[in-house]
């Protein structure tokens, strides 16, 4: 039994306003979430959907998962960023040393996320949404490998990265040195059981690849994953 990615979630403070945003940069549907927040439908058969969640705290600090956009040519790259901050994004500040053909940008709470090149090697053959690129350890890229039963594409210098058989977006994590995390992620994966299965099993499935279980939350679990980061394993 292996389980698969249901969503990606974002904690707003305006579901609705976050979800206008990247509906309007990615040009995708907005529709309405049964949490009481709204939810965008991939366009790509490999996608997934992003949901907002409305919660009442402020954003902490850096995330430790932000987008890594992609582009085909340097004329759709130019295009994104201006969307972006047509529709309320904002550059984000990486200090004056910075010195690379992506472009960090954040979006109107704060999140960050990359306007990346064309011609990045590492994104080919990846999705509009490139890369869901993270903070995190070798060890938790091991075990999401494991969880999603997707393989290793990268696995250098304690840098990890993991795509689907079939392709589409990849999930990344960095290694050292890492962001300190001060508190409840904004942005977090739900996971649901394969067709068939059962919530709870699939949450005791990953607590013994390294999860740590949590608790009940509506509709499933919620768990953290090697690293501390919060995911849900919720019913399909």
């Amino acid at each position: 039994m292996t389980t698969r990615l249901q969503a990606l979630c974002f904690d707003a403070n305006d579901p609705e306003l976050l979800a206008r945003f990247w509906a309007g940069v990615l040009r995708l549907e907005i529709a309405d979430d049964p949490s009481g927040g709204k939810v965008l439908l991939p366009a790509e058969a490999l996608g997934f959907p992003l949901r907002f969640l409305p919660v009442p705290n402020d954003k902490w600090g850096h995330n430790q998962m932000h987008f890594d956009l992609t582009s085909a040519t340097p004329e759709e790259q130019r295009a994104t960023v201006a969307r972006a901050l047509e529709l309320g994004g904002r550059p984000h500040d990486v200090g004056p040393d910075f010195d690379e053909p992506h472009v960090v940008l954040e979006d109107p709470e704060g999140n960050e996320f990359c306007v990346i090149e064309v011609g990045n090697n590492f994104l080919a053959n990846t999705a509009t949404i490139g890369a869901l690129s993270s903070d995190g350890s070798q060890a938790v890229g091991y075990f999401w490998s494991k969880a999603l039963d997707w393989p290793l594409v990268w696995d250098q210098d304690e840098e990890t990265a993991i795509q689907s058989p079939q392709g589409g977006s990849k999930i990344s994590w960095g290694g050292p040195p890492y962001n300190e995390k001060l508190g409840r992620n904004r942005l977090h994966l739900d996971l649901a059981p394969a067709a068939g299965g059962d919530a709870r099993a699939e949450a005791d499935r990953l607590a013994a690849f390294g999860a740590r279980l949590v608790g009940e939350v509506e509709g499933g679990y919620e768990l953290t994953d090697p690293d501390g980061n919060e995911f849900r394993v919720v019913a399909g």
